[in-house]
């Protein structure tokens, strides 16, 4: 048994969820300051919560509100008002699905690609100088440990 540092004694294999925990919570807590800039970046006005929004559908292509909450782990009233939102900044269109009259598909604009692409291709730029003393496997690694985690924490 172990100080854990924060006041409790903790048994060994504790330790690493404990660190894992503590280095979690720094990493989010950043990763939501950058996610207010990088959503200024695309438009002053954009919620920072939208901004996962428009990179998935960058990356994915249209796609229904119904997935898109269910990606971002929102509920219905919270995505319609987002994609509300990113409607009346120009930065989405929705359209009928052909498949099912009842469902609409959401896309980005011309204006909300270009944004969005500008803003990561910029937030790239920063990894990559701040990663450069990295093995580029090194980053593969932490990109598929990242993934994985998502995956197991998704369920």
């Amino acid at each position: 048994m172990s100080d854990d540092g924060i006041g409790g004694v903790v048994g060994g294999a504790d330790r690493e969820f404990l660190s894992l925990e503590r280095e979690l919570t720094v990493l989010l807590r950043r990763a939501r300051a950058n996610q207010g800039e990088m959503a200024r970046e695309v438009h002053p006005d954009l919620e920072p919560a939208a901004y996962g929004l428009l990179v998935r559908l960058e990356e994915t292509g249209r796609r229904r509100a119904t997935e898109l909450a269910a990606y971002i782990g929102v509920g219905k009233a919270t995505m319609s008002r987002q994609l509300r939102a990113l409607e009346e900044l120009g930065l989405i269109a929705r359209e009928p699905d052909p498949a099912d009259g009842r469902a609409w598909l959401v896309d980005l604009t011309e204006e909300g690609r270009s944004r969005v692409r500008r803003v990561r291709e910029a937030r790239r730029a920063i990894y990559v100088s701040q990663l450069a003393h990295w093995d580029r496997q090194e980053v593969s690694e932490l990109a598929r440990l990242l993934a994985e985690l998502n995956q197991v924490m998704q369920k």
